[in-house]
């Protein structure tokens, strides 16, 4: 089964470039509560998130622990997360 993958990242950065397949939830929305966009993702579907540096990825990660996501991976970057990708194919 495809992780979910979630760019972390502004808007503007991910009309810039993205990881093909990714949604894109900036940490403003996992402050208000469990993003609408992943209601109905199980919760221990493998989600990766990425960002820029790892950071805002991380720390959404955590937000989405507290909902009881169990199957997190900090993909750091958009580099990474393609590579990643490349080797599970």
């Amino acid at each position: 089964m495809k992780p979910v993958i979630i760019d972390t990242r502004e808007p503007f950065e991910y009309a810039a470039s993205h990881v093909d397949g990714a949604i894109n939830i900036p940490p403003a929305e996992f402050m208000r509560g469990l993003p609408g966009k992943l209601k109905d993702v199980p919760k221990d579907e493998q989600i990766i998130l990425y960002c820029r540096s790892g950071q805002r990825s991380n720390t959404c990660s955590v937000m989405l622990r507290q909902h009881g996501f169990t199957n997190l991976v900090n993909g750091t970057s958009e580099m990474r997360v393609n590579a990643l990708l490349k080797d599970q194919v």
